[in-house]
């Protein structure tokens, strides 16, 4: 049996997304068993960004509208610089990612998406990485910050780059796995 089966995750983004970002933890979670929807305030698709253009289109399988966390045991965040700048101010986006941190279920977040953790108050007094250019804003919203590809705080994962998405997809399924961190406090 797969680890992750009869598990589903939502992968939250919306145009600009950094490719790999978005693909590679889809790719691993799904080869776990898991069902995985790409949610987003968009419809029908968005487009990704690779390195240093835009890259392909990637299919919406649920609108943010149509979503709940309670439908989902984890969300992954994406980076670029652009999807998680877009989702910030989206306030519905912020509510669906504070209600898994609320239900103490699996927050995972790569690159620039642990701006989305400042935002929802979610990072303050966790440990966590980002990409370095971040790193004072999350050190400003109280995180505490560590130069690690992985960095896993009570069920909030967080990831520096593109180069740690094998380290990064293998702890959102360990995670996953333990289910609820009944243990989290609240930020």
């Amino acid at each position: 049996m797969k680890k992750m089966s009869g598990k589903r995750v939502a992968i939250l983004a919306t145009h600009g997304f950094e490719q790999a970002e978005l693909e590679v933890p889809l790719k691993k979670l799904q080869d776990a068993g898991a069902t995985v929807d790409v949610v987003s305030p968009e419809k029908s698709e968005i487009k990704g960004w690779d390195s240093k253009d835009w890259g392909h289109p990637v299919k919406v399988d649920r609108n943010l509208a149509e979503v709940s966390a309670d439908d989902y045991d984890a969300i992954v965040l994406p980076g670029g610089q652009i999807n998680p700048d877009l989702l910030r101010v989206n306030a519905q986006a912020l509510v669906f990612i504070r209600a898994f941190f609320d239900q103490k279920k699996v927050v995972a977040a790569v690159c620039h998406a642990p701006w989305l953790l400042i935002e929802t108050g979610i990072i303050k007094g966790r440990k966590a990485t980002s990409y370095r250019s971040i790193k004072t804003d999350v050190i400003n919203a109280g995180g505490k910050w560590k130069d690690s590809p992985v960095v896993t705080d009570q069920g909030v994962i967080t990831s520096r780059q593109p180069s740690d998405l094998d380290a990064f997809s293998a702890k959102i399924i360990e995670e996953v796995a333990e289910g609820s961190h009944t243990q989290r406090s609240a930020a």
